[in-house]
C-alpha cells in the first residue's frame, strides 16, 4: 500500500457567514497523479488555499506526511511544493537567479541540487536567459522547478494548463506524469479540464458546490457508466420504448437524449435481447449504437451540469 501524503478529512469554510466547503474528504498517495475536477466556482481553489496555510479551515483536519498542517505547521507545509494558479518569477531576472533567489530564501539547498533540478525540468537551454524571454510553457516548468528545489513529497498544482497551448499542455502532461512515475511524488492537480484530468490522473475527486461527490480510479469510475446503449425510434414510440426498456431487467437507467432517441446502460452482449422485446411490443428500431463514455459524460451526470446524452 502506498504512503498516504495528503490526508483531508472533514474539511469545512465559511466566507462571511455562508457556508462554500462543505465536509471534504480524500487521500492522495505517493506516486499518484490525483485530479481534483470541478467547474469554475466549484471551491477549488479555497480549498488549495486551506492545503498551503493561505486560509484557515473552520473544521476538520489537514495532515501532510502524517503530520498535522493546524498543529505543526512549518513540518508539515515543508513537504510541500505548491503553484497556486501562476508561478510567481522575476521577469527581469534569468531563470537560474530566479532559483538561486528561492535557494537562499528556503535555505540548505546546494548549487548542485538548482543543476539537477534544472536538467529534470529540460530548462539546461535556457536557464541562464531573463524569464520575460520564456514562453508561457518554459515559466510553467520554471515555476515547477522552483517548488521542487527542498525536494517536497507532495507538488500541488492549481489549473496548471491555463493559457498553454496543446503542445505546451501535452508536454506538462508527460513532464507529471514522469513526476509521479519516476520520482514518487505525489501530484495534486486542480483543474476544470475534463479531458485533461481523464489522460492526466490516476485518481480524481469531482466537487461541486463546495462538496466532493465521487472519489475513485479515473477508468473505475467511468466504468460506472460505461456500455451505454442508444436507440433511435420514432418520435411517437418514444414513451413506450421507454417503457419496455425500464422493465428489463439487464437495462439500467434509461433516458431520453432527443426527440427520437433513448440511451440506457446495459451489458452489450444483450442488445439482441433488448432489441427482440421491442419489436415484440411492435416498436419500431431505427437505429442501435454503442457510446463510449467519457470523464464530461460522468462529470455532467454526477454534478447534474446538463443531461447523460454522451455525445
Amino acid at each position: 500500500m502506498a504512503e498516504v501524503v495528503l490526508s483531508v478529512n472533514g474539511l469545512k469554510k465559511a466566507i462571511g457567514g455562508k457556508p462554500i466547503i462543505h465536509d471534504i474528504t480524500f487521500d492522495v498517495f505517493a506516486g499518484e497523479v490525483f485530479g481534483f475536477l470541478g467547474p469554475n466556482g466549484a471551491g477549488k481553489t479555497t480549498t488549495i488555499r486551506m492545503l498551503v496555510g493561505l486560509a484557515s479551515a473552520d473544521g476538520g483536519s489537514i495532515r501532510i506526511g502524517g503530520v498535522s498542517l493546524q498543529d505543526d505547521f512549518p513540518r508539515a507545509i515543508a513537504r510541500v511544493g505548491c503553484i497556486v494558479e501562476n508561478p510567481e518569477l522575476y521577469k527581469f531576472m534569468t531563470g537560474r537567479e530566479n532559483l538561486e533567489h528561492f535557494a537562499r530564501m528556503s535555505g540548505g539547498i546546494s548549487a548542485e541540487r538548482i543543476e539537477e533540478i534544472v536538467r529534470f525540468v529540460d530548462l539546461s537551454h535556457a536557464i541562464d536567459e531573463k524569464v520575460k524571454t520564456y514562453s508561457l510553457g518554459m515559466r510553467q516548468r520554471l515555476g515547477i522547478a522552483q517548488a521542487l528545489l527542498h525536494n517536497p513529497s507532495l507538488l500541488i498544482l492549481d489549473e496548471p494548463t491555463n493559457g498553454l497551448d496543446p503542445a505546451g499542455i501535452r508536454e506538462l502532461r508527460q513532464f507529471i506524469r514522469r513526476l509521479a512515475e519516476e520520482e514518487g511524488l505525489a501530484v495534486f492537480i486542480s483543474s476544470h479540464l475534463l479531458s485533461e484530468i481523464e489522460m492526466m490522473c490516476d485518481r480524481v475527486a469531482i466537487i461541486n458546490k463546495g462538496r466532493v461527490i465521487s472519489v475513485g480510479l479515473v477508468q473505475e469510475l467511468m466504468e460506472q457508466f460505461a456500455d451505454q446503449v442508444e436507440w433511435t425510434l420514432p418520435a411517437s414510440h418514444i414513451a413506450a420504448g421507454m417503457d419496455v426498456l425500464n422493465h428489463q431487467p439487464y437495462v439500467v437507467d434509461v433516458w431520453q437524449t432527443a426527440e427520437d432517441r433513448l440511451k440506457c446502460r446495459m451489458d452489450v452482449e444483450r442488445v439482441g435481447d433488448a432489441n427482440r422485446a421491442l419489436v415484440r411490443a411492435n416498436i419500431p428500431v431505427l437505429g442501435i449504437a454503442r457510446k463510449t463514455v467519457t470523464l464530461e459524460d460522468l462529470f455532467l451526470t454526477l454534478t447534474e451540469g446538463g443531461d447523460r446524452s454522451g455525445t
